[in-house]
């Protein structure tokens, strides 16, 4: 096997970040392992962490040379929380499909198969990996339809299976007209489980009424803190996952479980409410920092972060098997992700391309086709 091809990579040296194409061998599969030609790889929040990290986008700068190339300034303010990663190189992208075009021998059943795969480095023409990290796609499904099989039904399903694990009967989820978020409504509607959609636009609230979304809130709206605290006591959520991070809105969500549990009592206490209330932060749609008015929900409460993979690893392999395969069988329905735009790996480089994918916004979702150029 003699295959070459390109990588994005990633660097930050000298304060500065640096986005690049590389070009890079590929070595010949060990026995567990497989290598895939990419045919998709969808640009998730999740994979601007990496790609992007602390850099200042609006720096933005052309370098000059036969591949794209860009760089960013990164204030002096945000350098502490990438130390660890300080002069590597690193590859971008947490899933992808494709077809495989080699195996290792314990894997050559899966060569010629079109597979879905996690495990970063998804931004490339090639990826070697273990032969565990891969799903192989149904008869007749695409890589475009593979790609996202992974991040974001993974996560809808494990906020599903941590609600139930603690005993909450009802979600609230912000940025809920995402593809994740309808994802996880589908699932809540199927599993009879009430969801209070946040969103900040009536075009969002449409894009949810449309898949058969009932509780749906607009952060916009001037009433949005009772109209929030009333749905939640009308569902009886205990539990919320924000994708949002910053500013007031986790603690106004902890407000309005705090009313709807204070109605719910028959004795009065100063310390509050004795139901539990738990907020999991999974994302960072707003860097600012996180406002909590801790007196407006008394004492029975939790904050923490949550993401996928130690969710997995701690809910263990069989569980981690129920949900993939929960995916699989419900890939063009349920699970199914829809991109606004198809690019190539080279125009994942072009100033004008990364301007609309950075800024993350509702139902504009990108999948890069490496064969695009």
């Amino acid at each position: 096997m003699d295959l070459t091809g390109r990588e994005l990579r990633s660097t930050i040296e000298d304060g500065r970040l640096t986005l690049s194409l590389e070009d890079v061998r590929i070595d010949e599969p060990a026995d567990d392992e497989i290598v895939v030609r990419v045919e998709a790889a969808p640009i998730n929040p999740s994979d601007l962490g990496l790609l992007l990290g602390p850099a200042d986008v609006s720096t933005m700068e052309k370098l000059e040379g036969d591949r794209p190339r860009l760089r960013f300034a990164i204030p002096e303010s945000r350098m502490s929380a990438v130390s660890g990663r300080l002069g590597q190189s690193m590859s971008v992208g947490n899933e992808g499909a494709g077809i495989v075009v080699a195996a290792g021998g314990d894997a050559a059943a899966l060569k010629g198969k079109r597979v879905g795969m996690i495990g970063g480095g998804m931004f490339a023409d090639y990826r070697r990996i273990k032969a565990s990290d891969v799903i192989p796609l149904p008869d007749g499904a695409t890589s475009a339809q593979g790609a996202s099989m992974f991040v974001n039904p993974l996560t809808a399903l494990g906020f599903v299976e941590t609600a139930r694990r603690e005993g909450h009967k009802a979600i609230v989820h912000t940025a809920a007209a995402s593809n994740l978020g309808q994802m996880l409504q589908k699932i809540c509607l199927d599993d009879g489980i009430p969801l209070v959609n946040i969103v900040r636009s009536e075009q969002q609230a449409d894009i949810l009424r449309k898949i058969g979304a009932e509780h749906i809130v607009n952060s916009q709206d001037e009433d949005f803190g009772a109209r929030l605290a009333e749905t939640v006591e009308q569902t009886g959520a205990t539990v919320a996952f924000d994708a949002i991070g910053g500013g007031t809105l986790p603690g106004t969500i902890l407000q309005a479980m705090e009313r709807a549990s204070l109605k719910r009592m028959t004795e009065y206490s100063r310390y509050g409410s004795m139901e539990f209330k738990q907020l999991y932060i999974y994302g960072a749609l707003d860097p600012s920092p996180t406002v909590l008015n801790r007196l407006a929900f008394g004492f029975q409460w939790g904050v923490s972060g949550w993401l996928l993979f130690p969710f997995l690893q701690k809910a263990g392999p069989e569980v981690a098997m129920k949900l993939r395969s929960r995916v699989v069988a419900e890939l063009d329905t349920t699970f199914a992700s829809h991109y606004s735009r198809v690019i190539g790996l080279a125009q994942a480089l072009d100033p004008d391309v990364l301007r609309i994918y950075e800024r993350k916004a509702t139902g504009e979702k990108f999948l890069i086709d490496p064969s695009l150029g």
